[in-house]
């Protein structure tokens, strides 16, 4: 313990002993002005704002600038301010006092840099402006930019106005030697202790005892101590072009200074340059006195010494002269004082310059500014002269084609030297520059600026030559400056009533300037603005009463308030041999010091900054006063467009994205031609087979019939026998033409010769179109024409042949397509043309000769043509019949007046014409009498429309029922009385009853019908309401005590009612129940997608309006417009949409949730419709973002440097780079990643076509799968260049990203089997059905789901159907509907034409899916509901309903009803067949089903009269519907649920608790839940609803 505290206090001893020994620390001045006041600490620091001495008078006294009512700037500078120079100043002032003024103003100011965003407050230019608008265009501006301003807390209220901001400290401190931080100090500094190389020959300012030492100097060029170091480090330097030449040049060409703005022109540069050398020399002469001293040391202290030697010279040498005395201010009894004696510093002093100094006060050393400066050698003493220099080739800026304007002239032109600096200065030498200055007297005290500042001082690329005046006056009313007299009156000065005031002298020694002022100003002196009226005090002292006032109150405020000022003793910076050495120090020592070339005695008089005349010291005065008249010509200002040099980058470049779509478009047109030429391969050798195998006689061609513009459809075309040639499907099980040469006299055959020669059309007079064939080559089609040829000559029938090319064959082939739009027109004419005729005369000359009707006057109907017109197959017995009775001439083709009468017949006969009509339809023998095989055939023929499958015993006893009924049983034929006395009971009907209309002529026919025709039909219902009464007149009387089939004859309680909407006729009607009817089934859907919508608005309008409003002034925001809005807006949109489409494509996810109670609120089932909305939409914004940045970044190429450089400053360039076009969108990470996203959207989308996904399936697969692992990443990329903001891609991105990823993680941790297809077939209605093996252990139950992925396909696609199959079955079972390119690919690859004898592609199964409808048999009585797509699930429960029922296990249900609502019993025919195997096992009568179909009503007509009239006896006999061949009642309209319920309490009156369980579309769902609710309020038994929506 004792060691410790021993070792502790010889630590403590040894510490205290080092700090004795050592030196105390001086508190060096800060680079940036921190804590130069230690109470107030941010005073006096750089980017500190500009202080008020005269209250700001912005004009709404926040921010807006001021002086909107005063007169135009330019007029101003022009009216007041013009004239010519060459008079020197009054009290000798020298051009070096001029320039070192400049780089005092250079010292404590610096707010010239724009704010950013940039801020135009432009200046306009008379109209015909004799330097800017020469041409008299009147819509030039003078470019001028708003200073920068503290935005953190100043310009939002009139409390606290906008501040703008000092960008160096206000101290004279060596900030103009030294720079403002130390890091751009340290960049000036040498930063050695020895030079080894450096000798006392090469350095100027070498020590002549030890030259290598160099401890604490600045870096100088070369070493050799004459100029600082080029700036080849990148400091960030002014670098604007010069204007003499017009063009951007390298900053690195510039010498390293403290200063940015050092290199501004030659003179001063010689100021830094100066004190460059003066700090090495005072290094030189410290290091000399201290060997000791580190670098850091000598650097430090020859800093102190030259800071304080400058702040001398500037407050006791050049501000006093410059101010000149106050005789003359005194004189005009005005207020004037001298400066005050030092007595020491005051922290509460602020030093900080005020806005009326920066933007007025300080300025009025313009009008000392000679147009040009004297540069001259040393004086010889031999000659006692100097010589005065002329300009060179070299200063001249190597102009050899303007020699002549521009070489030998006196002098350096300032205009022509701005940013051209270094050319006079290496040239020459600064001390021939210094010796000129001091030499040449400055321009007179007045009112007259140079035109060298007063039009032509630099500017921009687009603006080379500004009005330095105009900018003074703008700048003051940007900065909120009052008018002159408020000026006034805040320093307490007198205001001025008029304008002679101001300045009488003035006035009466300038002719018009009295004049031109008041006229100027409107003879309002409250107008005046206070530079103008400032500068028009001036004297021939100097600066004015007000001007004067203002200096020195500022530089007396720079001093005291500066606690590092050289007298201040308390600050320990100068010792008392030091001090004095400051003191004693002149502008003349520091430039002699720095110049050992000069002669004390000669070269420079003892006060540079005065030329008095009787100076004994000065030897070289200059040779005469410079006017611009005697020096070269300032070049004529010039503009630039910065979109030069990128307009081929910017056509290239979006000519490209143009020529990539089409580029792509055909890159998936060859896949997909070469995909259709292995399948046409694949077809050739099929049919290559088939040949083979075929007999001679029965020889048959595959081709593709061209039946349209779009439609096409493969068929096999087969001659014979006879003189038939047939077109059928291209497996030959159905029929779809029969072209018939026994009544044709001429056969044409036309083929194409060109790029179409596999095209060939057949023509057949008195056919009604022509065949269009395609054929796989040229061969097949020759050799089909070949046979075809040979079979039409072997039938005698005449053959023409001609070859054309593709595109005039295509236009002279009459397609099915044509005619098909033919007959629309001809049965739409035929039925205006009946409802116009009037029953009571049947005169139809005046329609037949109508003009309408003329168009169809030669159209003749076949008999297939009138099938297809009345539905029914051309084969049927009634078609054959109705078509001979209308077929009046027999000439085996109906024409337009015969279908006039047939159709006049059917629409307006009475009930006992129409039934004659059926009566000798089916009197085949034409005996006059209908026998029993007669009227048997008329029945079936009338089944066959149906496909109704009935044994002809059940026909035998409908017909002896029928008969029976009414007393006929014995007869073996009907006459035609007896008929009508059993049509009699159903007149009603019959009158009602008429020929179908299809929907399309249905609805053109009610549309179609004038007012003065609808006004004329007598007042009665329409056919549709007529017709649907009838329905449900029959349907009232057959549910009535029906009973079915092996059932114990009791009367039943159960009520089957239906009920159709009765709408009116009209196209406006029709659109308003299809939208209603929309509306009803996907209200969910609506919804969902109005919200997501919403949302996707607000998150475009967000963007939108922040840019639009909130950011209104921003940089971007005012270069592009609303532009900026638009692309902010749609890129939010982007992000938001290309997001959620993950979502949609989390598969796993979505069957989860399906499967919860959140499936009653969301249509999980729409994910995929979802998907292609929301990519349509991200399509949309994509394509709004891309055309808003092309705008954008065209405007952004046409800003100026310093714009772009404040607003993107996170892409750092040099600034003598112009960023082009090619810049922004090939060399930055926002520019190439845009591109490449726009490349990954085209390529995703061209391959998403339903094109593409339909012959190319794996190129759109590996293009949307990779494609968006691309196109987030770039996304990523594309906002992390910060080119307009921050990134916040990863808001949208992570949640949905993460989602899919553990979807896709779950995919790929579920096993994958291979399942073989058993069993393939291809029912009608584009239904596939698939059998495969069923897997082990697959367990699953009746109503669930599971998904599918075709290897023939994808391996990775999985698609959604519900199993058809039941649980007890060993396969399982689909029943797949081709709906899209998948379902309808999936068509193809199981069709057995294709297969031929390879096996069935494997499938990759997924699932079971869903709960499945499995709590029926828990309730006594359950009721089950379908309609729809959501029947499908029943097929697989009525299936497993059975099967229980069968097994002999007992169950609580006693009776299951079943519900099937379909528009069109054919939209499922599969089912029918399920539904017929379901009733052939129900022993028990388990099962009662009921179908209600709600389109066929529309579709009443006289044969489905015929076919009502004997349902109840067919369905009696046979124990069928008719119309289904089912056992199931087949109703026509919507099931009306509550009176079924309500019938089934008393039916089953001893159950208390009913199931119900739908499945189908949200409408149904709903009504069924609506009425077991509804039921449920009673007293009795409850309704349980169980449903799920598709």
């Amino acid at each position: 313990m004792v060691t410790m505290w021993l070792y502790v206090a010889v630590l403590l001893l040894a510490m205290l002993c080092g700090i004795q020994g050592q030196e105390v620390e001086k508190e060096y001045p800060p680079y940036d002005g921190w804590y130069n006041n230690r109470a107030h600490p941010e005073w006096g620091t750089v980017d500190g704002p500009l202080t008020r001495r005269v209250p700001s008078h912005y004009a709404d006294g926040t921010y807006a600038p001021s002086g909107g009512e005063r007169p135009n700037p330019r007029t101003i500078s022009e009216n007041t301010m013009a004239g010519l120079t060459g008079e020197g100043s009054s009290t000798k002032r020298t051009a070096l006092l001029v320039f070192f003024g400049q780089q005092v103003v250079e010292e404590i100011l610096d707010a010239q840099r724009p704010g950013c965003p940039p801020e135009y407050f432009n200046i306009k230019i008379p109209k015909g402006d004799p330097l800017y608008d020469k041409t008299g265009q009147g819509d030039v501006e003078l470019p001028f930019l708003r200073s920068r301003y503290d935005m953190s807390i100043t310009g939002y209220s009139p409390n606290n106005p906008r501040q703008q901001l000092n960008e160096i400290t206000p101290f004279i401190d060596g900030g103009l030697t030294y720079g403002i931080n130390k890091a751009w100090a340290d960049a000036l500094r040498l930063l050695k202790s020895s030079c080894p190389e450096r000798t006392t020959t090469n350095n100027i300012l070498a020590s002549q005892s030890n030259p290598t030492d160099c401890r604490g100097e600045l870096a100088s060029y070369k070493n050799e101590g004459k100029f600082p170091i080029e700036n080849s480090l990148g400091l960030p330097l002014a670098n604007p072009p010069p204007p003499r030449d017009h063009v951007l040049k390298s900053a690195t060409r510039f010498f390293r200074l403290g200063n940015p703005r050092g290199n501004e022109n030659p003179f001063l540069l010689t100021f830094g340059v100066l004190w460059f050398r003066h700090h090495n020399w005072l290094a030189r002469y410290i290091r000399d006195q201290h060997s000791s001293w580190s670098d850091e040391k000598v650097y430090n202290e020859a800093r102190i010494l030259n800071i304080a030697i400058h702040q001398k010279i500037i407050f006791y040498d050049w501000l006093p002269l410059f101010l000149g005395e106050c005789t003359e201010i005194l004189k005009r009894n005005g207020t004037c004082e001298g400066l005050p004696t030092y007595t020491g510093y005051k922290s509460a002093i602020h030093p900080g310059i005020t806005h009326v100094f920066q933007s007025a006060a300080m300025r009025i050393g313009h009008t000392l500014v000679p147009p040009g400066v004297y540069r001259r050698t040393n004086y010889n003493t031999t000659t006692k002269k100097c010589t005065f220099l002329n300009t060179t080739l070299k200063t001249a800026g190597d102009r050899h084609a303007f020699q002549a304007l521009h070489v030998n002239k006196p002098g350096l032109r300032t205009c022509n030297t701005y940013w051209n600096s270094l050319e006079a200065v290496v040239e020459s030498d600064i001390d021939q520059l210094l010796m000129g200055m001091a030499s040449q007297v400055a321009e007179k005290e007045d009112n007259i600026i140079t035109p060298d500042l007063r039009g032509s001082v630099f500017g921009p690329l687009d603006f080379s030559r500004r009005d330095l005046m105009a900018l003074n006056i703008q700048r003051g009313r940007d900065h909120g400056l009052p008018d002159y007299n408020t000026a006034r009156a805040s320093f307490g000065l007198k205001k001025r009533t008029t304008f002679e005031e101001i300045n009488p002298d003035l006035f009466a020694a300038t002719t018009g300037l009295l004049g031109n002022l008041t006229a100027t100003h409107g003879d309002d002196i409250s107008k005046l603005d206070v530079w103008t009226g400032g500068l028009l005090e001036t004297l021939s002292t100097g600066p004015g009463e007000l001007f004067r006032h203002i200096i020195r109150d500022q530089f007396i405020r720079i001093r005291d308030g500066d606690r590092f000022w050289f007298e201040n003793s308390q600050n320990g910076l100068l010792t008392a041999a030091e001090l004095a050495f400051v003191q004693a120090t002149t502008i003349r020592d520091v430039i002699l010091r720095t110049n050992p070339t000069m002669n004390a005695t000669y070269d420079i008089q003892k006060n540079p900054f005065q030329a008095v005349e009787n100076d004994s010291t000065m030897y070289c005065p200059q040779p005469q006063q410079l006017s611009e008249l005697h020096m070269e010509e300032c070049t004529e200002p010039e503009t630039f467009d910065y979109f030069t040099g990128s307009e081929i980058s910017y056509s290239l470049t979006f000519a490209s994205f143009g020529l990539f779509i089409i580029a792509t478009i055909l890159f998936m047109y060859c896949l997909g031609n070469r995909s259709e030429k292995r399948k046409l391969q694949m077809k050739k050798a099929i049919n290559k087979h088939r040949s083979t195998q075929q007999r001679e006689d029965d020889i048959s061609d595959i081709a593709t019939e061209i039946l349209g513009t779009t439609r096409r459809r493969e068929v096999q075309i087969k001659l014979g026998p006879g003189k038939l040639i047939h077109v059928k499907s291209s497996s030959g099980r159905q029929n779809y033409r029969l072209i018939d040469l026994s009544k044709a006299d001429d056969v044409r055959f036309v083929k194409a010769y060109n790029h179409g020669r596999n095209t060939m059309f057949l023509r057949v007079d008195k056919d009604t179109h022509d065949l269009i064939l395609m054929f796989n080559d040229t061969e097949e089609r020759d050799s089909f024409i070949a046979r075809c040829k040979h079979f039409i000559h072997l039938h005698q029938v005449s053959l023409s042949e001609q070859e054309v090319s593709h595109n005039e064959l295509m236009d002279r082939a009459q397609t099915s397509e044509m005619r098909d739009q033919l007959l629309q027109r001809f049965f739409k004419a035929a039925l205006i043309a009946v409802s116009s005729i009037k029953v009571e005369d049947g005169d139809m000359s005046d329609v037949i000769n109508s003009r309408e009707a003329r168009k169809f006057i030669h159209v003749e109907l076949s008999k297939k043509e009138f099938a297809d017109y009345l539905k029914l197959k051309p084969n049927s017995l009634f078609v054959d019949q109705m078509f001979s009775s209308a077929d009046s001439d027999g000439s085996g083709a109906i024409s337009f007046r015969e279908f006039l009468d047939i159709m006049v017949l059917f629409t307006k006969g009475s009930p006992e014409e129409k039934a004659k009509l059926m009566f000798n339809m089916y009197d085949l023998d034409k005996s006059g009498e209908l026998s029993k095989k007669e009227f048997k055939d008329m029945l079936k023929s009338m089944m066959d429309m149906v496909n109704a499958s009935v044994d002809s015993e059940q026909v035998e006893e409908l017909v002896n029922t029928m008969l029976a009924t009414h007393g006929y049983e014995h007869k073996e034929s009907l006459t035609p009385e007896d008929f009508q006395t059993i049509m009699q009971k159903y007149s009603t009907e019959l009158s009602d009853a008429s020929l179908t209309v299809p929907d399309f002529i249905e609805a053109g026919f009610a549309n179609g019908l004038t007012e003065r025709q609808q006004g004329s039909a007598p007042v009665r219902e329409s056919r549709a309401i007529r017709a649907r009464k009838t329905v449900h007149a029959y349907a009232d009387k057959d549910k009535k005590n029906q009973e079915k089939k092996n059932r114990t004859p009791q009367t039943s309680h159960v009520q089957i009612k239906v009920y159709e909407k009765v709408f009116k006729p009209g196209r406006l009607n029709n659109w308003l129940r299809a939208m209603e009817n929309y509306v009803e089934n996907y209200r969910l859907q609506i919804f969902w997608l109005t919200l997501y919508l919403l949302v996707l608005a607000g998150v475009f309008i967000e963007r939108a309006y922040f840019y639009s409003v909130e950011r209104e002034f921003a940089g971007l925001r005012r270069i592009a417009g609303y532009g900026v809005s638009i692309t902010r807006g749609a890129a939010s949109a982007m992000m938001f949409t290309y997001t959620s489409l993950l979502v949609t494509m989390c598969r796993n996810t979505i069957t989860a949730l399906r499967e919860t109670f959140l499936h009653l609120y969301i249509p999980f089932d729409s994910a995929i419709n979802m998907h292609r909305i929301i990519a349509w939409l991200a399509l949309f914004f994509t394509g709004m973002h891309i055309i808003g940045h092309s705008l954008n970044i065209y405007a952004i190429s046409t800003q100026t440097p310093g714009d772009l450089t404040c607003l993107f400053r996170d892409f750092w360039r040099t600034s003598d780079v112009l960023p082009k076009f090619h810049y922004w969108c090939w060399q930055t990470i926002t520019g190439i990643t845009g591109v490449l996203l726009t490349l990954i959207v085209i390529v995703m989308y061209t391959f998403a076509s339903d094109y593409s996904r339909r012959r190319v399936f794996q190129w759109f697969w590996w293009t949307h799968n990779f494609g968006y692992i691309s196109l987030f990443f770039f996304m990523i990329l594309h906002g992390s260049g910060f080119l307009v903001q921050d990134p916040f891609f990863y808001y949208f991105f992570l949640g949905p990203a993460i989602l899919y990823t553990l979807d896709k993680l779950y995919s790929v941790s579920r096993s994958k089997c291979e399942i073989s297809v058993v069993n393939a077939e291809l029912l009608p209605s584009e239904v596939t059905h698939l059998e495969f093996k069923r897997p082990v252990n697959f367990n699953y139950k009746a109503g669930q789901w599971v998904r599918i992925a075709c290897l023939a396909q994808s391996q990775n696609e999985y698609h959604p159907f519900t199993l058809t199959s039941a649980p007890h079955e060993d396969t399982l079972k689909l029943h797949i509907r081709a709906v899209g390119p998948w379902t309808i690919n999936l068509r193809s690859i199981y069709n057995p034409d294709v297969l031929r004898d390879s096996p069935y592609p494997k499938l990759y199964l997924d699932g079971p899916f869903g709960e499945g409808h499995q709590d029926w048999y828990k309730y006594d009585v359950s009721v089950l509901v379908g309609g729809g797509i959501g029947v499908t699930p029943f097929a697989s429960i009525l299936k497993d309903l059975v099967s229980v029922a069968q097994s002999g296990v007992k169950i609580q249900c006693k009776k299951v009803y079943f519900m099937w609502i379909t528009r069109d019993q054919k939209q499922y025919e599969w089912l029918t067949d399920i539904i017929q195997e379901v009733e052939s096992k129900d022993a028990s009568d388990l099962l009662d089903t009921h179908i209600f179909i709600t389109q066929f009503p529309q579709k009443f007509d006289l044969r489905t009269t015929m076919l009502y009239i004997c349902e109840r006896h067919f369905q009696k006999v046979a124990g069928k519907s008719l119309f289904t061949g089912l056992r199931a009642v087949t109703h026509f309209g919507r099931p009306e649920f509550k009176s079924f319920f309500a019938s089934l309490t008393e039916e089953h009156a001893e159950v208390e608790k009913f199931g119900v369980f739908s499945c189908g579309p949200p409408p149904m769902t709903s009504c069924v839940e609506q009425t077991c609710a509804k039921l449920n309020k009673y007293e009795g038994a409850s309704f349980l609803h169980h449903f799920e929506n598709f």
